[in-house]
């Protein structure tokens, strides 16, 4: 398997709606031949191979995780001694926000599940194929299972496509398979579309997805062809064999249009599921469906029955509910007639209806956005089935518009369009929940003082959450998605309020039943007031409700999420000029940073850090004044400033510029080393250590219009002298500048070893530092510095669609499939900016 780049150019070749397969010149997007396989990848998770030389984090994880799940008899959150391992196979997932999503693989599985809300299931599901059967001159003369493996089930089917004539691109959310079948003179292209359209708040939350078939009959005779879809009743998971699921056909006609398939219904004590699958019957187009068969037996009835004629038997009514320690499937067929050197087009559509979900604490019921336009009563299959199919055409043209302007910047280079739709994946596919709110949080808001806009903007557009990690399994995490949060901000800008809101409230509640955890020895309290919560909860217990599910520190003594929630407040206001927010949010941003004081012990107007892992390198201590929580400090300040202004508040303007004069002089003597800031002033061995995260601050003053001229808060030359030591040093001199920034050097040229984190790549952070490259006019920098990770990730490791947080040198990785890696928009934030004031564009040197 390999991923190829190339120029992006041209439109799209093959297929009669216009909308095949990039075209040769148009290689940006992920690219796999299904035949080409990697050397067996080296996979490990750097928290367990590397952090036993760091002993007393790995005694801290040790007891955290030894309470968790042998005391408590609980899933931790984290789970370091068991990492999922590298599966190469991921493509675009499926599904749209908060509804779950099935990711179909680049060989064509349907092998990731999230449909449970925030838990993963990893199975490359047998029975969920797509199968061609071409039939000339009233004989079927091809009959293939579009898939290269060979199952121990089904082996009544034709397994073991060629791996030769099948390639894979992506670029999502839509995706493109094109198979050449051997000796047939037919190139069938699957084209695989989700409803993802920034500034959307409706088609972008349903939980479908659509496979247009499109085939090019190149040969003399006319050809029948049956593209079959089989489907089977669940995960191959226990809950398939507990019996009582069932499924039945159904057709429906609406507005000329007419939608036929297969209901699937998974019937469970808690979520409880249906799933859809469908195809669009037309003039010239038939559609016929098996309403159940057999998903572990041979399959040879399905079979013969599509082997006959083409099509399938289309029995009347459901099936009966199975038997304990019995499966059941369903497959739906569409047939046409392609002419000689002709063209013709097959559409399918997949849909889950899991209208009404517990999280693990089952104490209350929500209700998933989606089911404000079709409905909570778990009949919405046909509904979506429907609309899928009659709408994936205007969302592929809103796709494309959205999409354009920047596929067809010659001066952008093809690997970074790529990287940045591609990473959004994790939107959709972050354990995403996009839900109603409930009667009784209405009721509680309504009475909330300060929050004028909570109410109204919570029962427009929902209540927003994301995963940390598919393996981080915590909602919201703040210090992460700090880095993440540009492509709400910038693509969905009422999704990133919303989930602003929540943070906010959580900021002024305090538990009014304290819940108490063990600490370091001593007891601590999970959630004190005027304090940013480190996470929203966890899924397996009841977000929203008991936030701060991270409990391995004490999160209430981190110094970056009071200030990053201050910094996002701001950007967010410069980004949508939302004055009411502005108003709303501000009482809580001076209660944070009040709170934030007293981390300034010795009143020099710098916060310091005190001596243990307090912040969002939670293996990395740092102690006494650092660069990083020191930078975002003063950003912080500066920001406080300027909202004092807009909102007319002199008198907190005045103090906040007090105290910025002090802190910018006390950051400069402490930390600037007349090349880069240290990365604390601890004096210890690695205090001098460059940090590449080290202006991170500066990377949110010029998000957010600030950070120059008059309100300067780093020196322009000591910006740049940093930037550019931390490109010769943490890029260039790190694996000869091939994988990105690594977080710390020393200045000797090799990568800080003192703490876990130190010598890993974060990919997220990488991303952000290109984006200041590209603030402070460092372009080429910038694109050379991202460039690293995207090969490193997305090509030399195989892990598309599953970015990690971190690896090695070594090509240890950690924490598969995160949300820091959002970042990325931040690049084309900066960029945008760039091309507004007219700066010259950036050179298309770093290859494709």
């Amino acid at each position: 398997m390999c991923a190829a780049g190339g120029a992006l150019m041209g439109g799209y070749e093959g297929g009669s709606g216009g909308r095949g397969v990039p075209s040769a010149g148009w290689r940006l997007c992920l690219a796999h031949r299904f035949a080409e396989k990697r050397q067996p990848f080296r996979a490990g998770d750097v928290s367990t191979a590397n952090v036993f030389k760091h002993l007393g984090l790995a005694v801290r994880y040790f007891r955290w995780w030894y309470r968790k799940t042998r005391v408590e008899k609980r899933r931790p959150v984290i789970d370091p001694f068991n990492p999922e391992p590298l599966r190469q196979i991921y493509g675009c997932p499926l599904g749209g926000f908060g509804g779950g999503t099935i990711t179909r693989g680049w060989q064509g599985h349907f092998c990731r599940w999230q449909l449970n809300p925030g838990l993963y299931h990893y199975q490359a599901v047998v029975a969920d194929q797509f199968t061609v059967c071409l039939r000339r001159k009233g004989r079927t003369v091809y009959q293939q299972v579009l898939s290269v493996e060979r199952p121990g089930s089904l082996q009544g089917w034709n397994w073991g496509f060629c791996g030769h004539y099948a390639f894979y691109h992506a670029l999502y959310p839509r995706a493109w398979t094109v198979y050449q079948l051997p000796g047939q003179d037919v190139v069938l292209t699957c084209r695989q579309v989700a409803p993802i359209i920034p500034h959307d708040y409706r088609d972008t939350s349903l939980p479908v997805g659509a496979f247009v078939w499109e085939v090019e009959n190149n040969s003399n005779e006319d050809l029948d062809i049956s593209i079959m879809f089989t489907f089977r009743n669940g995960m191959e998971t226990k809950e398939d064999w507990a019996g009582g699921h069932w499924n039945e056909p159904f057709s429906l006609e609406r507005d000329g249009h007419c939608v036929q398939g297969v209901l699937l219904h998974h019937c469970l004590p808690v979520n409880s599921y249906t799933l859809a699958i469908s195809a669009r019957e037309k003039v010239g187009t038939t559609v016929t469906h098996l309403t159940t068969f057999n998903p572990t037996g041979t399959g040879q009835e399905v079979w013969d029955d599509l082997l006959a004629d083409g099509k399938l038997a289309s029995p009347p009514g459901k099936s009966k509910p199975t038997e304990k320690g019995t499966a059941c499937a369903a497959a739906v067929c569409a047939s046409c007639t392609v002419p000689a050197h002709g063209q013709g087009k097959l559409e399918f559509g997949l849909a889950w209806d899991m209208p009404l979900v517990r999280f693990g604490s089952k104490e209350r019921e929500h209700h998933r956005r989606y089911t404000q336009f079709f409905g909570s009563d778990g009949e919405a299959g046909p509904a979506l089935s429907h609309y899928l199919l009659t709408h994936y055409e205007e969302w592929e043209e809103k796709i494309e518009a959205w999409q354009r302007p920047i596929l067809e910047d010659s001066e952008l280079p093809p690997w970074y369009k790529s990287a940045l739709f591609n990473e959004l994946y994790f939107l959709a596919d972050g354990g995403t929940v996009w839900l109603q709110l409930l009667p009784e949080d209405a009721a509680s808001l309504a009475t909330r003082p300060g929050l004028s806009q909570y109410l109204p903007l919570l029962s427009e557009y929902g209540r927003f959450a994301y995963l940390e990690g598919q393996e981080y399994r915590m909602y919201n995490t703040y210090d992460v998605h700090f880095y993440a949060s540009f492509a709400l901000a910038m693509l969905w800008p009422k999704l990133e309020l919303s989930l602003q809101y929540d943070m906010a409230a959580a900021v002024q509640d305090e538990d009014p039943q304290p819940r108490m955890y063990l600490m370091h020895g001593q007891m601590a309290q999970v959630k004190l007031g005027n304090m940013v919560p480190h996470d929203i909860g966890d899924p397996d217990d009841e977000p929203w409700q008991r936030v701060n599910a991270y409990l391995i520190h004490d999160t209430a003594d981190w110094k970056d999420l009071n200030l990053k929630f201050v910094l996002q407040v701001f950007r967010n206001y410069h980004l949508m000029q939302d004055s009411a927010y502005l108003r709303d949010m501000w009482p809580i941003c001076q209660a944070v940073m009040e709170s934030e004081l007293r981390f300034d012990t010795d009143g020099d107007g710098l916060i310091e850090n005190s001596g243990f892992a307090d912040q969002t390198y939670d293996g990395w201590v740092a102690t006494g004044a650092s660069a990083y929580c020191g930078g975002l400090w003063l950003a912080a300040v500066c920001m406080m400033c300027r909202m004092a202004e807009v909102l007319g508040e002199g008198e907190v303007r005045q103090k906040y510029a007090a105290i910025l004069a002090r802190g910018t002089e006390a950051f400069e003597r402490l930390l600037w080393n007349g090349k880069y800031y240290n990365y604390d002033s601890s004096q210890r061995a690695s205090s001098s250590s460059v940090m590449s995260d080290q202006l991170a601050g500066q990377w949110f003053l010029r998000a957010s219009g600030l950070g120059e001229g008059t309100t300067e808060v780093f020196p322009r030359d000591h910006v740049l002298s940093a930037l550019k030591t931390i490109f010769e040093m943490n890029v260039m001199g790190f694996s000869q500048g091939t994988m990105g920034a690594v977080n710390g050097m020393r200045p000797s040229g090799v990568p800080d070893t003192s703490s876990v984190q130190s010598d890993e790549v974060w990919v997220g952070v990488v991303y952000a530092l290109a984006a200041t490259m590209i603030q402070e006019g460092l372009v080429e920098e910038g694109f050379r510095t991202a460039e690293g990770c995207y090969r490193t990730v997305w090509e030399q490791l195989g892990m598309a669609f599953q970015t990690p947080e971190a690896y090695c040198q070594k090509k240890l990785f950690r924490s598969l499939a995160y949300m820091r890696p959002l970042s990325i928009w931040s690049m084309q934030l900066a960029l945008e900016r760039r091309a507004a004031q007219g700066a010259p564009a950036p050179l298309n040197s770093a290859g494709s």
